[in-house]
């Protein structure tokens, strides 16, 4: 199950997520609606047991430890919880947040990851943070004191970053001994400030060819450091990878709580209310947060099964993907594609699975364009 908290103390210039800045929120109004919100969820999706449960948004870490509290008590009420559930938060590693990592943690978070983004205060400050360096080192040593598992996110290939650089600082950052990273280049994603920087031309981000050796030392650095990457951006020690996020990747059900959650249940696509207040609106209309929910084709399945699965490192297995949407191979992939791609060392085949390679995964996107199949694609 996600949960989304989507309120921030700032936007920052780089950020497309759901997430809003209020100057006043009523707790009390919001642990009823989420409840309501799990509830309805769980009339329509009973049964298994939660194997992961995660706080996105916003910043969750500014949500009262109570709050939390009660939220994990209700979805292990609705649902019960795995032996070996994961509830991991995401936290701002401001001094204010890390002081609640102790209650966070009574509250039943086992697992946090932290928006270090940047080990540089410049870097910080044009990326729109409110922290400082020392300040998110502080909050990384606190979370490593309370939580039993700990990942955190750092952004890179910004203007002006030079390899020489980024060795350094990814060096020092796999040097604080967590087993799990998420490693991310600068996006300039549509409707954000600085969309509107590069548009105007106060922002000219770093070119692509410098990014992809960036994207190299990463690999490579992180690899030998015995964190490898298991999905595009994100490296762990094995048995370290986040379980929540590779429910998505190997395309499992998953419940969407909160403002702007999508979910995926059954072959059905539910997304939520996406500000705030008509969350909130159609919570008291209706019972739940719902916006849509829609019967996906099983072309639409398996397509999206194909995109997220290709995204990580073990890659998917055709035929149990045929098995599971009753298509035939020709009708998942496009064979020469995928032969000239495997040629060329972007992709590898072996046996039923296929999967990108190293060479392959600074260019995802373009890949996945090339080698799904057109019927899946235009279904």
């Amino acid at each position: 199950m996600y949960i989304h908290w989507p309120f921030c103390a700032k936007k920052c210039p780089y950020c497309d997520f759901n997430s809003h800045v209020r100057g006043d929120v009523d707790v009390a109004a919001w642990q009823a609606a989420l409840i309501a919100d799990m509830r309805a969820e769980a009339l329509v999706a009973p049964g298994e047991p939660l194997t992961s449960i995660f706080f996105g948004g916003g910043t969750p870490s500014l949500m009262p430890p109570a709050l939390v509290a009660a939220l994990l008590a209700e979805a292990e009420r609705l649902w019960g919880f795995a032996q070996d559930i994961e509830i991991t938060l995401e936290a701002n590693p401001s001094s204010v947040e890390a002081a609640n990592f102790a209650a966070l943690a009574g509250a039943g978070i086992n697992r946090v990851s932290l928006g270090v983004q940047s080990l540089d205060d410049a870097e910080l400050r044009f990326l729109g943070r409110l922290h400082g360096a020392e300040e998110a080192l502080c909050a990384l040593d606190t979370a490593q004191a309370h939580f039993r598992r700990v990942s955190f996110d750092m952004i890179y290939a910004l203007p002006g970053h030079r390899p020489q650089m980024w060795e350094q600082r990814l060096t020092r950052a796999l040097g604080f001994g967590t087993g799990h990273m998420s490693l991310y280049q600068l996006t300039i994603e549509p409707g954000t400030r600085f969309a509107s920087d590069v548009r105007r031309g106060r922002l000219v981000p770093l070119d692509d060819d410098a990014a992809a050796e960036l994207f190299d030392i990463t690999q490579a650095l992180t690899g030998a450091a015995g964190l490898p990457a298991y999905e595009t951006s994100n490296h762990a020690r094995p048995g370290e990878e986040s379980s929540h996020n590779l429910a998505y990747w190997r395309y499992q059900d998953y419940a969407g709580i909160g403002p702007g959650a999508h979910g995926r249940r059954g072959g059905v696509a539910t997304v939520r209310h996406k500000k705030p207040e008509n969350f909130l609106g159609a919570v008291a209309r209706q019972g739940d947060g719902i916006a849509e929910a829609r019967t996906l084709a099983v072309s639409e399945q398996a397509a999206e099964a194909l995109l997220m699965g290709l995204r990580l490192v073990e890659g998917v297995d055709l035929a149990a993907l045929s098995a599971r949407f009753g298509l035939a191979r020709a009708g998942l992939i496009d064979e020469g594609a995928l032969a000239r791609l495997a040629g060329l060392g972007l992709m590898w085949a072996s046996g039923t699975r296929i999967g990108v390679g190293p060479e392959g995964r600074g260019v995802l996107d373009a890949l996945l364009a090339e080698v799904v199949a057109d019927t899946l694609v235009t279904a």
